[in-house]
């Protein structure tokens, strides 16, 4: 799997019930909204529309408001509740048995009804396809999917995960219609069914439109008659002056950072207005661990010695982001500073030039390559990446230069360990320390960067997993990232701000973005 393609959500304390879920909020059915229907431009693309294929945060996007999940997070919440699940709940004290019942009335778009033999089918679709690019990675607990009855479903995991909610609560728990997609492969026409608050009537190279389903029953109370998704292919100028013109409502994932600051700056003359929160997305330097330079700890500590969090923020991120001292960023339960109670917020190069020394580096400059891709992590990654090599050379202790290229070329690369040094981002599929450790430091990481440790792997990771009561992980999640900056497989760079801009004239956008990365339609209005 590619960690999420992402680019600059409310700091909130995650917590996940074992127990009982039970509904919050009013229950909806498809009302056809209200007001008018929303404009909103997106810089990146929608990549899938079929739920067992998209990994990326605008198929993602999606599918949130398209498909149903058994459960769903709510605005500003960090646990899952029912969605098109009646209830649900662990039914086992060891977290491997996890029971829903459905909703009575659940229809798709389509008028078919939704039943759990439609739920299974979703989920066993998704794992037999098992797309390169799709979310089935994130199920290797799922044994086996259960209906002893057309409302009942049961989840059979092959090791305790308290998490389990929470990944089936993200589009990867997208519910699809049997009759309308294929056991064995893809749906590759650009249409989708589901049983979300919306109906997708078209999708294109530059246009996605959707207007509200009627046969929609669960929680989200429609604000608009529709949304239409307006694609700008990375065209960050075209973006924000389609906004200025009034030709879209809300601008949402693309703009630069000296675009907001522009538009922040301007009177009140523009009509527009910035919507802000914090971010659960993250960005690492990572170390390829058999590489014969970054394999070396003393190469390791010097860099995280010398980097300048607050100087990269400034200069190139115009404080569209926070400096990140940790693998599990703020706002997240189990968060600590690890790299900065290691490291230090200031850089020093007696330190660094200590680390090299400490490791036998006694001779010249440390010659090294910082590997960038130039918009998969964000517009401004290459002047980031050009931004930390430009701060190791100052020291005099590095030679360093920067080589950037295309993002399919990069990901072959890494995985052939051709790199030492390299960029990743992530945007979290559910907004839990899990997610943030597993995926990086478990068995099969996604980061390429041969790094083990059997302690995270044999105990730290397992005992986590296993834990309900997710408050009670804060003690081994400290001992995962102590391990981590220590060893430093990863250095954390930043913690994103997330920036939405919309006209003066529409309404809900802060319900929009929060830890969860779910992005409501259904909240938006326009007056």
């Amino acid at each position: 799997m590619n960690m999420r393609n992402q680019w600059p959500v409310l700091p909130i304390v995650a917590g996940l019930a074992s127990g009982l879920l039970t509904g919050c909020g009013t229950e909806s059915g498809g009302s056809g909204g209200s007001g008018s229907t929303v404009v909103m431009g997106m810089s990146d693309d929608v990549l899938a529309t079929d739920p067992a294929s998209g990994y990326d945060p605008g198929s993602w996007l999606m599918f949130n408001n398209v498909f149903q999940s058994l459960l769903s997070f709510p605005r500003g919440a960090t646990e899952p509740q029912p969605e098109a699940a009646e209830e649900c709940s662990f039914t086992d004290t060891r977290t491997q048995v996890y029971a829903c019942t459905l909703k009575d009335g659940l229809k798709f778009s389509n008028g078919d009804s939704l039943t759990s033999e439609d739920v299974k089918f979703s989920f066993d679709r998704m794992l037999k396809i098992n797309d390169d690019a799709g979310p089935a990675i994130m199920f290797p607990m799922l044994e086996k999917v259960e209906t002893p009855d057309e409302k009942t479903v049961v989840f059979r995991l092959n090791t305790p995960d308290a998490t389990f909610p929470s990944k089936i609560a993200s589009g990867a728990g997208s519910i699809v219609d049997p009759t309308q997609y294929d056991a064995d492969g893809l749906r590759e026409d650009g249409e989708a069914v589901g049983s979300g608050p919306y109906k997708l009537d078209s999708f294109g190279e530059n246009e996605a439109v959707f207007s509200v389903n009627e046969n929609y029953k669960g929680t989200a109370d429609v604000q608009n008659t529709g949304v239409t998704l307006r694609f700008f292919h990375g065209d960050q100028a075209a973006l924000k002056k389609s906004l200025l013109d009034n030709k879209v409502d809300i601008a949402y994932r693309g703009l630069s950072a000296s675009d907001v600051a522009d538009i922040e700056q301007a009177d009140d003359s523009s009509g527009v207005e910035i919507v802000e929160g914090s971010s659960a997305e993250v960005q690492h330097l990572v170390f390829n661990m058999d590489d014969p330079v970054a394999g070396q700890l003393g190469v390791r500590k010097a860099i995280a010695h010398l980097l300048d969090r607050d100087a990269l923020i400034e200069d190139v991120y115009q404080g569209t982001a926070t400096p990140l001292y940790s693998i599990i960023p703020a706002g997240i339960s189990g968060h600590n500073t690890a790299y900065f109670d290691t490291y230090g917020a200031r850089p020093s190069k007696a330190k660094a030039a200590a680390a090299l020394q400490a490791d036998g580096i006694t001779t010249g400059k440390v010659k090294l390559t910082l590997w960038s891709t130039p918009s998969r992590y964000g517009p401004a990654t290459d002047d980031e990446l050009k931004a930390i090599a430009e701060q190791l050379n100052a020291s005099g202790l590095f030679d360093a230069d920067v080589q950037s290229v295309a993002f399919d070329q990069y990901e072959q690369d890494i995985a052939d360990g051709k790199y030492g040094v390299y960029v990743k981002g992530w945007v979290p599929d559910y907004p839990d320390a899990d997610n943030f450790t597993a995926p990086f430091f478990g068995k099969g990481n996604v980061l390429s960067n041969n790094y083990a440790n059997n302690t995270i792997t044999g105990t730290l990771i397992p005992q986590t997993a296993a834990q309900s009561d997710r408050g009670a992980t804060d003690d081994a999640y400290g001992k995962l990232q102590d391990i981590v900056a220590d060893e430093l497989p990863v250095l954390p760079v930043w913690q994103a701000k997330q920036y939405a801009v919309t006209r003066e004239d529409v309404y809900g956008l802060e319900y929009c973005l929060d830890a969860s990365t779910v992005f409501r339609f259904w909240e938006l209005s326009k007056a």
